[in-house]
């Protein structure tokens, strides 16, 4: 099974909750969703940007999508007592049984 290992950071001058985070969530998504779709000509505006810097874009906006996703579940360990590496091991066993993953 191949991985992609990446490890952020709690964000320490922040007081997230459950709302404010989903909301942040949606809010990241939405940006990564412009960066791949308007910013790469699918609105049928010209853009004005390389490929390249397209792509850096996508990058940053993905990043943040995973920092605010991190977040989310220091959130639920610290405030919810959610154990994320349990849940992590369930989600795998998931894709395995939907056929998504082969172990």
């Amino acid at each position: 099974m191949q991985t992609k290992t990446i490890a952020l950071p709690k964000l320490n001058n922040l007081s997230p909750t459950l709302e404010s985070t989903a909301l942040k969530l949606m809010e990241e998504a939405g940006e990564l969703a412009q960066a791949i779709g308007k910013l790469r000509g699918m609105s049928g505006e010209p853009t004005g940007r390389r490929e390249q810097e397209v792509m850096e874009l996508i990058t940053k906006e993905l990043l943040d999508v995973a920092q605010t996703a991190v977040s989310m579940m220091f959130v639920l360990e610290e405030h919810f007592g959610v154990d994320i590496e349990k849940a992590r091991h369930q989600h795998i066993e998931k894709l395995v049984c939907k056929g998504y993953l082969s172990k």
